[in-house]
Formats: C-alpha cells, sequence, structure tokens
C-alpha cells in the first residue's frame, strides 16, 4: 500500500490499493483494519478495500502489526482513535478477549475472537468457524463427517465448534503438545457432549487419518515466508476421498495442500475461508453483505 499526502485548503489522503482503486480519506471516513503478529502477508486489505468502493461506503481498511505486550494498548488506542471495527489474528485471538467489554454468543462458546465492533461498547465476534465451514460445504457438507484437525489455538477452537453445531460426528484435535489439544478436547465435550478426542502428531494422527473424511490445518506450518517448512502431514498418510482445507491463504498452495494432491484428495485454500469469514467481518461493521466475487475478484487480482 502506498500512502500520498496532499496539502491545500484542507488535508487528504489518497491510498493506493492497487493500479486500479483509489481510495480518498477524509475526516468522516470509517476506519478498520487487522491486528497481528506478523501481518505483511495479509491479504485482507484488498478484498474490504474493494468491498467498501462496490457499497460505495466511506470506510479503509489498514493492517497493524502488534506485538503482544502492546495488545491492550492497541485495542485502547483504536477505541480512542473511533475506529469502526478491526480483525483479529495469530497470536491475538484468545488473549484479545480480557480487553473487550462483551462477546457475541458464538465467540463466548468458542473462546475465541476474530472480529472487534468498536461502538459505546467493545464487543468481540467469531466468524472464522463460519468462514470454515462455508467453505468446506462447497464440496461438501460436514453433518455426519469425521474431521481432522491440526492445531489447537484460537482458530482450531472456532473451527472445532462451529463443525459440532454443523453436526459433524467425530472431531479430532492433533497438536505437537498434547496437554493443549486435550485441554481444547475436554472443553468442547463439556460445551457441547461432543465426540472429540485428543491425540499426538505421530502415529495417533496417522491412525485417525486412515478413516477421516476431512483434514484441516490451523497452524501456522507453511505460511509464508516459511513456505518450505516440514508438514505435519504427508501424502502417504493421506487418501483420495478426503478433503483437505488450509486456512493458509498465503501462499495459495501450501506444502499441505501439495501433499494432498500427491494423494489424490480434493483441496480448499484458506483463500476461501478468508473470503467468507470477511464477508461476515464487512456485516458486523457495516449492515451490508458484498457479492462474494467483489471480495474473490480483487484477492484474485492482486495475487
Amino acid at each position: 500500500m502506498v500512502i500520498q499526502v496532499f496539502v491545500s485548503d484542507n488535508i487528504y489522503y489518497h491510498c493506493l490499493l492497487n493500479q486500479y482503486t483509489i481510495l480518498m480519506i477524509t475526516g468522516q471516513t470509517k476506519l478498520t483494519g487487522l491486528i497481528g503478529d506478523p501481518v505483511e502477508h495479509t491479504l485482507s486489505p484488498y478484498m474490504h478495500n474493494a468491498g467498501f468502493k462496490y457499497c460505495n461506503l466511506d470506510y479503509i481498511y489498514v493492517p497493524f502489526q502488534v506485538k503482544k505486550e502492546n495488545l491492550k494498548k492497541a485495542i485502547e488506542g483504536a477505541q480512542s482513535f473511533s475506529f469502526e471495527g478491526l480483525n483479529v489474528t495469530i497470536p491475538h485471538k484468545i488473549d484479545v478477549i480480557k480487553y473487550l467489554d462483551v462477546l457475541n454468543n458464538n465467540a463466548e462458546l468458542i473462546g475465541a475472537v476474530n472480529t472487534i465492533k468498536f461502538a459505546n461498547e467493545i464487543k468481540g465476534y467469531n466468524t472464522d468457524g463460519l468462514g470454515a465451514v462455508r467453505a468446506i460445504e462447497e464440496l461438501k457438507s460436514i453433518k455426519n463427517k469425521k474431521i481432522i484437525i491440526l492445531g489447537a489455538g484460537g482458530a482450531s477452537r472456532a473451527i472445532s465448534f462451529q463443525s459440532i453445531l454443523n453436526g459433524a460426528s467425530k472431531i479430532i484435535i492433533a497438536n505437537r503438545t498434547y496437554d493443549k489439544a486435550l485441554k481444547l478436547t475436554e472443553n468442547l465435550i463439556n460445551k457441547l457432549d461432543a465426540d472429540v478426542k485428543a491425540v499426538t502428531l505421530g502415529n495417533e494422527l496417522k491412525n485417525e487419518l486412515t478413516d477421516g473424511d476431512i483434514l484441516i490445518n490451523t497452524t501456522p506450518i507453511g505460511m509464508y515466508p516459511n513456505i518450505n517448512q516440514k508438514p505435519l502431514v504427508t501424502s502417504s498418510m493421506l487418501h483420495e476421498d478426503m478433503i483437505v482445507n488450509d486456512i493458509i491463504y498465503n501462499p495459495m498452495e501450501t506444502v499441505h495442500l501439495k501433499e494432498a494432491r500427491k494423494a489424490g484428495a480434493k483441496t480448499i485454500s484458506g483463500i476461501k475461508m478468508l473470503i467468507y469469514q470477511g464477508i461476515e467481518s464487512f456485516k458486523i461493521w457495516t449492515g451490508m453483505e458484498p457479492p462474494v466475487e467483489v471480495f474473490e475478484k480483487a484477492l484474485m487480482d492482486y495475487i
């Protein structure tokens, strides 16, 4: 993003978002954005700013790198600067809750937040699970399916809860740190009385994958710039009747999706979840829903 500042009778800004889109920022422009660490890889500004333009809304979306120790200050600052809303990404989705006034039902159940709305109160939402499930169900309903999820962080929590709410028959949480996977598993069982199991990343995971229907990677393994990291699962552990979804969207084809293709499995890029969770956030901030095609075209034009 290139910012040019012009001074005349009024001060205003032209933000060059890509070679086709120019937004003018004025004193009436509503602010939205993303906080996380890192944020250099994010594609969210392209789709949200395209959506604002399509809907003729005087909004702008900007990414902000925020270290863990500065999270409280970031939320307080956004409220002070009258932000309309923020997205929240790794590593802040759980820790940010302590700095919010209230959570909606979905975020409270999940225990993680990826969207914030600023008004008289600071309210947290979670659209990650909704976005992931919608992306998967473009190919196959998750009802009565066995789902294996890699990772036990904020995104894993959101997708696990939403998958159960949408009728998944069994959830397997696989994580390097078994205790963390077990903690999430116990939370899911206590809140939803679901069939959930925690496993390690070794032979236990391999055994569970043999009859798994859907595999979802929620870890940062393979995320830009570490695109050649060793995958947590290989093609020999997968089968052709499986759907493999990686919520990482940069790169579009991650190390896990490459392994899935080798096994003949169907794959879903994190772009799909990014689009659908983004549309839900957009609706929370603006009350409007842009066409999926607007978000998708903005991302594809950039990529």
